[in-house]
């Protein structure tokens, strides 16, 4: 991905939370795992669209706060028997600051 938005320091993102990215395709969870590892996620379950934000993070997983389905930060797949995906987004850090991928027109679904 060519393009980056700039949303903050890795110390804005908490250890094993999550920050919020507003952005014209819908809410963007940008999660940081008890690893330093960071992974983007469309901040809704694709089960009845409840905030992946404000779910627990254990490991590369989120479970979503509503009817605890797990979620696979990675690639955005449910953990089984449970299915179905959100989408996921590009991250990176550089030089202690965190960029996410710019999302396009196609990944607003």
């Amino acid at each position: 991905m060519s393009e980056w938005i700039e949303i903050g320091q890795v110390e804005d993102v908490p250890l094993q939370g999550s920050r919020i990215v507003e952005t014209a395709f819908g809410n963007i969870a940008v999660f940081r795992t008890v690893e330093d590892e960071f992974f983007a996620v469309r901040d809704r379950c694709p089960h009845k669209g409840g905030p992946l934000s404000q779910g627990i993070v254990h490991g590369k997983h989120v479970a979503c706060p509503l009817h605890n389905w797990v979620i696979s930060l990675e690639t955005g797949e449910a953990v089984a028997p449970d299915t179905g995906c959100t989408r996921t987004y590009a991250v990176k850090v550089e030089a202690g600051r965190v960029y996410l991928g710019r999302p396009s027109e196609a990944a607003g679904d």
